[in-house]
């Protein structure tokens, strides 16, 4: 039982139906993942944050990162080599790998930074101004109180 319920959300909220997909997916995906590459997800400041996943043995030329829809996808694909080896022991992963993160609205990806083997992805809240909170001023209702209406009936118009 890996689905939850948030037809409860949904009787007094608008727009949280890509929330009930997110989670859903999440909840599947996390039964398929095989921890591969490991990564960590850290908090740099109020709006930025840095993913950084452990590439050991992969070139730059060899890593893809894309953002489309909301979701950044980092993919390795490691070339292959003439050149044959003959291994005691081989515990470096070199298979291919596809990890994805999904981001939340208005987060942009600024850079990516590849050193001593780990990829390091750098990201940034961005709130358009039309989004930020603002504070709206509450007037006075005095142009109402002091405009007098003036009624003059038929017999009145007619004299």
């Amino acid at each position: 039982m890996n689905r939850i319920d948030l037809s409860p959300l949904y009787r007094s909220s608008v727009g949280f139906d890509r929330m009930a997909s997110l989670l859903d997916s999440s909840l599947r995906g996390e039964q398929s993942s095989n921890g591969y590459p490991p990564y960590d997800i850290e908090v740099l400041d109020e709006n930025k944050y840095a993913v950084t996943i452990a590439v050991a043995g992969f070139g730059r030329h060899e890593l893809d990162i894309q953002v489309e829809k909301g979701v950044l996808t980092i993919r390795g694909r490691k070339e292959k080599t003439d050149e044959e080896r003959k291994f005691l022991h081989q515990g470096i992963a070199y298979r291919a790998f596809e990890r994805k993160f999904n981001l939340a609205d208005h987060i942009e990806v600024v850079s990516a930074d590849m050193n001593n083997g780990l990829l390091t992805i750098n990201l940034k809240q961005e709130i358009p101004e039309a989004m930020k909170p603002r504070t709206i001023e509450i007037g006075t209702s005095e142009k109402s109180s002091d405009q007098v209406l003036e009624h003059k009936n038929k017999a009145e118009e007619a004299a």
